[in-house]
């Protein structure tokens, strides 16, 4: 017999898998997965001038100008947009906790580092398919791909995967410009599996859940992010 996994249980579990996940994937050095990679990026820039300038704080800064993007683009404000932002913000303070957390293993251990990564890159793909079982607003991300591509009328699919191109080209830029023209930061073989891999792992993981979950809302706040 199925569980109950309420709708809301699913966004806090997926927001946590989602920043301990980017977290250990950040500690292996293997590479970030695309989506985060400019993030990162302006993270060990700008974090060498200002220390406190930390990995969560660039996560949602650079979402808050992607949803002025996402805004300018469809050129319409909804309710359910300010919360992608306020799950960016709630998502940032729970990744620098978990790269608190994380920095207390010995990483300099490669077997470590690769435990790292395995187990980030699982704990990222469980917690994108927990965020799918939710009405609660995404990251600015989803909603950017999400938003845009209807408003245009284009494929999600192709256009989510044009979008990951897109972040995986700036990713290398700011690599280049803020390290040196050749320097991958950031952005390495990690990042290749994450990007052939993440769809498959998370459908995967999609069907586990539903298999043994049965999802519904336990307060009645859908209709507000509608």
């Amino acid at each position: 017999m199925k569980k109950t996994l309420y709708t809301e249980w699913a966004y806090v579990l997926g927001l946590i898998g989602l920043a301990l996940g980017t977290a250990g994937m950040e500690a292996s050095n293997f590479g970030v997965s695309m989506v985060v990679a400019p993030a990162y990026l302006l993270h060990l820039k700008v974090s060498k001038y200002l220390p406190f300038f930390s990995f969560g704080m660039a996560e949602y800064m650079l979402q808050g100008a992607l949803l002025l993007l996402t805004i300018a683009c469809v050129r319409k404000f909804r309710f359910h947009y300010l919360f992608s932002f306020v799950t960016a913000v709630l998502y940032g303070l729970l990744l620098d906790v978990s790269i608190g957390l994380v920095a207390y293993l010995p990483t300099q251990v490669i077997a470590v580092r690769v435990i790292c990564y395995a187990a980030g890159f699982l704990f990222c793909t469980a917690g994108v398919s927990l965020m799918f079982h939710t009405y609660i607003s995404g990251e600015v991300y989803e909603l950017f791909v999400m938003e845009v591509s209807k408003k245009f009328n284009k494929d999600i699919h192709k256009f989510k995967t044009a979008y990951d191109m897109v972040s995986c080209v700036v990713g290398i830029a700011l690599s280049f410009l803020f390290f040196g023209f050749g320097h991958f930061e950031g952005i390495k073989w990690g990042t290749i599996i994450c990007t052939l891999l993440n769809g498959f792992l998370v459908s995967r993981f999609t069907l586990f859940f539903e298999r043994y979950f049965v999802f519904k809302d336990g307060t009645s706040l859908r209709k507000y992010f509608s």
